[in-house]
């Protein structure tokens, strides 16, 4: 099979499509051909070493963490899927025409979803929902704030704390503002403008989905003892102000992906997609989603 492989850490450069050994499927195991895969900022950040040390990597290495495609074989002991199955899910080595991955990673794709537009929902939703759902642990009537509230994992997040009952804030940028405003959040701020700052209320907890500056800045908002939970590491100065940090990264799992496909099916989750390159236009594809931007980018088979 072809698959865009990492020769070693690196800019884009290093990155090359071709042919790897196809996967074999097991007990207990689904595998499919990939009609899409998706980039996630830990791709990039892998590619460039920045995660040696959490993460080392054998070269050469086949990146991408979220697929959508078509179920071409089933190993023994699955009854949940059959060949032909449009299915999506969190894996290892997407990046390829074909994917092996454990039964109860994938979740099948809802019939009003587009194929090729699945492959951007599992790392992101599934990333921001158990921030709120299993990390935080968001109460009802909870005053919550989003930070990076227009990213993908942020409105996950978002559409997490609201369907708990909590009060949420949708934390972005000034140029934001307007896109944040059809989010559904109880309250818009602009976190790179100190006024507007100043005038959100106290604060049970923050989520943060960017870090830095973003987070930083709403500190002092939130009560003493209050979390701040994060995708993106522990923030400066957190615990120092008397605040519970909880970091933790996502898990897989298929059932609650199934759960989140059917909201996007909905129209009541909106994951955007920004830009769709072919497979061996992975340099360029991360190239672009590494300069971030509004929606998902996509590599498609």
């Amino acid at each position: 099979m072809k698959a865009v492989v990492l020769k070693a850490y690196g800019d884009v450069e290093n990155l090359v499509v071709q042919e790897m050994p196809e996967p074999k499927v097991g007990p207990g195991e689904v595998k499919v051909r990939v009609t899409a895969a998706s980039i996630n900022p830990v791709d990039w950040k892998i590619r460039r070493g920045d995660m040696k040390d959490a993460m080392p990597m054998t070269f050469p290495a086949i990146l991408g963490r979220d697929v959508s495609g078509e179920v071409v074989e089933v190993g023994q002991g699955v009854k949940d899927f059959k060949q032909g199955d449009r299915v999506m899910g969190v894996v290892s080595s997407g990046y390829a025409q074909t994917v092996v991955a454990p039964v109860d990673v994938w979740a099948k794709v809802p019939d009003a979803l587009e194929l090729k537009d699945a492959a951007a929902l599992p790392l992101v939703t599934l990333t921001g929902v158990q921030l709120i759902e299993e990390q935080m642990k968001v109460a009802k009537g909870a005053t919550v704030l989003i930070t990076g509230a227009v990213g993908a994992v942020g409105r996950a997040a978002l559409f997490a704390a609201k369907a708990r009952g909590a009060k949420v804030w949708a934390g972005v940028r000034t140029t934001q503002l307007e896109e944040a405003r059809k989010l559904g959040a109880d309250g818009v701020v602009a976190l790179d403008d100190p006024k507007d700052v100043a005038k959100l209320p106290t604060l049970d907890a923050v989520a943060d989905t960017v870090g830095g500056e973003a987070v930083a800045v709403v500190l002092d908002k939130v009560k003493r003892g209050g979390i701040v939970g994060s995708v993106v590491g522990p923030p400066k100065g957190a615990k120092e102000k008397g605040l519970e940090v909880r970091s933790f990264h996502s898990h897989p799992d298929g059932r609650r992906l199934a759960q989140l496909g059917e909201s996007v099916a909905k129209g009541e989750l909106f994951i955007p997609i920004g830009k769709t390159f072919k497979m061996d236009e992975a340099k360029e594809a991360q190239k672009h989603a590494e300069k971030g931007g509004s929606g998902k980018v996509l590599l498609v088979n």
